[in-house]
């Protein structure tokens, strides 16, 4: 516990949500030496050569943090939960979700009007076109400074981002509007951050980051989009919240026709994966 090597991805984001887990645990382990250990990924390096959503983008973004815990340079890795694929490594488990952020998407808006707004998420697109029909939507891709200077510099009149990101980087103030999940629903597992570790380690240490809430909603949701086989031409969006002892389950789904599709479920919290595949067999049927 005197030092802690902490894989991540080096864009100011990435440091911020470390960071947040760095801060919960020196809340425990004050003399812990947290060592953010800065990893260029697939993503990060070719992100200009990916058509909107390609499958198997998620994975661009984790996989050389992931090879760097399995050969020991690094003791952990933060990834944020909604960039990992909905298939892990078993040989390296999450092993602890931190408290959700803000799990919903927000719009910022520029400066020089216009009629065209900015993201490259296709479950995004195909949701804020139905709210805003008149505008058209372009491709965005960059972090999320790269994509508020092309903001101001006037390519896009307004831009959809993530709003947990916006307001760990302490820029929450660019925030327009926040859509509800009847609006746009979010991605799985939006504004959760993960933990990965390695199977047979004990990371009980990572108890004082750990948030059940999390785990469980994070639980049904990955179900939940594991079951429909989500990738690039078939986007998911899930939202689960608990009150209780009562999960309910949000989900959308994107069909072959392009149809979005919308459902509920509700159960027990302890029931987190099968209430994922519940409401992914009622949406698809």
């Amino acid at each position: 516990m005197h030092e802690i090597r902490i894989g991540t991805r080096s864009s100011p984001l990435a440091l911020a949500q470390v960071n947040i887990i760095a801060e919960g645990i020196k809340s425990s382990y004050p003399d812990a030496k947290i060592i953010p250990v800065k990893i260029a990924t697939s993503g990060d390096k070719n992100m200009s050569a990916f058509t909107s959503d390609p499958a198997g983008i998620k994975s661009m973004f984790t996989y050389e943090i992931e090879r760097a815990l399995m050969s020991g340079e690094i003791d952990i890795a933060i990834h944020s939960l909604k960039d990992m694929a909905a298939n892990i490594n078993p040989s390296l488990p999450i092993v602890a979700y931190s408290r959700r952020g803000n799990p919903f998407d927000a719009l910022i808006l520029g400066d020089n009007g216009g009629n065209v707004i900015g993201t490259s998420s296709l479950r995004r697109r195909l949701q804020v076109s139905r709210i805003f029909p008149a505008m058209r939507i372009e491709p965005l891709r960059g972090n999320v400074g790269t994509r508020l200077k092309r903001l101001d510099s006037g390519e896009y009149s307004a831009i959809v981002l993530a709003a947990c990101g916006l307001e760990r980087l302490g820029l929450a103030g660019r925030i327009s509007r926040i859509f509800t999940p009847d609006e746009v629903m979010p991605a799985p597992c939006q504004g959760i951050l993960a933990c990965q570790g390695r199977a047979g380690e004990n990371y009980s240490w990572l108890d004082c980051v750990n948030d059940e809430t999390s785990r469980d909603c994070a639980i049904a949701e990955r179900s939940f989009s594991r079951q429909l086989g989500a990738g690039c031409n078939k986007p998911v969006g899930a939202y689960a919240v608990i009150d209780g002892d009562i999960l309910t389950l949000r989900g959308l789904y994107v069909d072959e026709a392009g149809n979005i599709l919308r459902g509920i479920v509700q159960g027990n919290r302890n029931e987190a994966q099968e209430l994922g595949m519940r409401l992914a067999e009622v949406i698809a049927s």
